[in-house]
């Protein structure tokens, strides 16, 4: 169940909901970045298209109606709005201004302008602030429901607690302040144990947590505050029996559901094509017959 009354569902019941994610360098090919595609799997941004980290300076945020890869996709989300209605929400997906960069410069270079020029960085924070929050909204007025705020670089897998407070975290809590709908942090898989308290405070409804860590820790951590999403294994999923798929499951059921503020999901977003349909059929069931409120723990509460 989520937490917040924009995103409200019934304990008792299992919610479709539909994640509007078309490919992550969707934003970096709305700057004029490259789009690299693969027959067995998503598409991945190319070569950074800022070559040069003075070229910052000059960079401005794409204008969301001259976009036809944008446009593509709030059309997608009228188009299902008109046919969900308002029983089954549409999340839409924006990348966060603070993890963007790694696909725009790649990480060398945002590192170097995120440590030695400080000048660049506010710059392009600045700009990709701006873009976030139009891009963010405009899906919410073509229908989506929430927003779905990647931010993978703010993990404590990537930077340190103290770094995430000078940078990921304040400029989490502005942007997502000016998105006017609902909105689910995710980390791609990342660590957010360490900041799950400054997490709780940017704002967000939703965390994305990692299967690296434990879950009825996150659970305790976010408890109140933000509703837990996750933390299946995609990569490992690919090798799951059905009785493998349907202990996990369970065990995560068991462990963060109770009283509410879970969402059960994989770990990073998105769900390998090597996954069999089988696992996907298993996982399904599996939710059907141990996600229904009041949970059965394995003590029998």
């Amino acid at each position: 169940m989520l937490l917040k009354d924009k995103l409200a569902f019934k304990k008792n019941t299992t919610t479709i909901v539909i994640i509007l994610f078309f490919y992550a360098p969707l934003e970096v090919e709305a700057f004029g970045g490259e789009v690299i595609y693969a027959e067995d799997g998503p598409p991945n941004s190319g070569q950074p298209f800022i070559s040069d980290i003075e070229k910052i300076a000059q960079l401005e945020p794409p204008k969301i109606s001259e976009s036809k890869m944008l446009h593509k996709v709030l059309h997608t989300i009228e188009k299902l709005k008109e046919k969900a209605g308002s029983e089954i929400p549409i999340i839409g997906v924006a990348m966060s201004p603070f993890s963007l960069p790694v696909m725009q410069l790649g990480f060398e270079k945002y590192l170097d302008s995120m440590h030695f020029r400080k000048d660049l960085f506010e710059h392009l924070m600045k700009v990709n602030e701006e873009f976030c929050v139009d891009w963010s909204n405009a899906q919410l007025e073509a229908g989506a429901t929430a927003i779905c705020f990647y931010d993978p670089i703010s993990s404590p897998t990537i930077i340190t607690r103290e770094n995430y407070l000078e940078t990921g975290f304040p400029i989490a809590q502005r942007t997502i302040s000016r998105i006017k709908g609902a909105t689910a942090t995710h980390f791609a898989s990342g660590n957010c144990l360490p900041i799950a308290d400054l997490v709780s405070q940017t704002g967000t409804a939703v965390v994305g947590v990692s299967s690296k860590e434990d879950l009825s820790q996150l659970k305790n951590n976010f408890k109140n505050k933000v509703t837990v999403l996750g933390n299946l294994n995609g990569i490992e999923m690919r090798r799951w029996t059905t009785e493998q798929t349907t202990n996990i499951v369970r065990e995560a059921i068991q462990k963060a559901a109770p009283g509410g503020g879970f969402i059960l999901s994989d770990n990073h977003g998105e769900i390998p094509f090597q996954v069999s349909d089988e696992v996907l059929k298993t996982i399904s069931e599996t939710v059907q017959e141990y996600g229904k409120y009041p949970i059965i723990t394995s003590n029998g509460n």
